[in-house]
């Protein structure tokens, strides 16, 4: 009897999972020297092959990385499951990972609420900027308070006019 040569067809290639989850092999390798995706399994030819979910486990990943956590960081939350790891143990993990990535998102969602409310104010005082005749103080280019109305210039002005 012959051993079967490849994996299960639901097995990706990595080059074929590399473009699935938009990233390169470099850094699938890179993920896997540090412990946080691990191939379903390897060819005769070493070649690496990974399971479909495997994309999801690869956008936490990233996820995390965007809200500036480091790969050590991200690997001590989400990093490979032990062998004699419960399921409990496990659940424990993640959820307080999941528990982070949430406050994080939230926090940073608050900071891009505020500078979202900043941007609004200056684009509703810039409309009258751009109609008014008055110039700024040549010696520090400043309108402050606005010579138009006397009101105070949202900080995102306050720099330019």
């Amino acid at each position: 009897m012959s051993q079967p040569q490849g994996p299960a067809p639901a097995l990706l290639k990595i080059g074929d999972f590399a473009e699935l989850v938009g990233t390169n092999l470099r850094t699938l390798r890179y993920y896997e020297e540090l412990g946080l995706i691990e191939p379903a399994e390897r060819s005769s030819g070493r070649f690496r092959y990974y399971w479909p979910t495997d994309v999801y486990r690869v956008h936490l990943i990233r996820d995390l990385q965007d809200l500036g956590l480091h790969l050590d960081r991200i690997r001590e939350l989400v990093g490979r499951r032990g062998e004699n790891e419960a399921r409990e143990a496990l659940a424990q993990r993640v959820g307080a990972a999941l528990k982070a990535h949430d406050a994080l998102l939230e926090e940073r969602m608050n900071r891009l609420e505020a500078q979202r409310g900043r941007i609004r104010e200056a684009l509703g005082k810039l409309g009258a900027c751009t109609l008014c005749e008055h110039s700024p103080n040549p010696r520090n280019n400043f309108c402050e308070p606005c010579a138009c109305d006397g009101s105070s210039l949202p900080q995102l002005l306050s720099a330019l006019f």
